[in-house]
């Protein structure tokens, strides 16, 4: 399967770039994370996210939103920040969230 990345998206938008250090593939990580993509989906204003990860265990998530409602819908969804607090409790050895406004954006794609 060819990565596909998220483009065409008319700024302003926001964005949440989740950056992670885990083990490789602990006990319910999967499933928990295809649930959060599901959930995500739905929520209004969700525009779509990338994801990138080491060998070595970082993880880097650009999660991409409408607007800071969307974005606060989904960072206050009840199984989001349950989630969460799993991931603190028995994933991840560090993270970092980074919420930023997108003023400009553009791409390429070879042909």
């Amino acid at each position: 399967m060819t990565p596909k990345l998220v483009a065409g998206l008319e700024p302003p938008y926001y964005t949440a770039v989740f950056t992670s250090v885990r083990p490789d593939e602990p006990e319910g990580y999967a499933e928990t994370a295809s649930r959060m993509r599901e959930i995500v989906e739905g929520v209004p204003g969700y525009l779509g996210y990338e994801f990138a990860r080491t060998p070595g265990g970082i993880g880097i998530t650009v999660a991409y939103f409408r607007d800071l409602e969307s974005l606060d819908a989904w960072r206050l969804h009840s199984a989001h920040r349950e989630a969460k607090a799993h991931g603190r409790e028995h994933w991840y050895d560090s993270y970092s969230v980074h919420i930023g406004r997108v003023e400009r954006s553009y791409g390429y794609e070879r042909a």
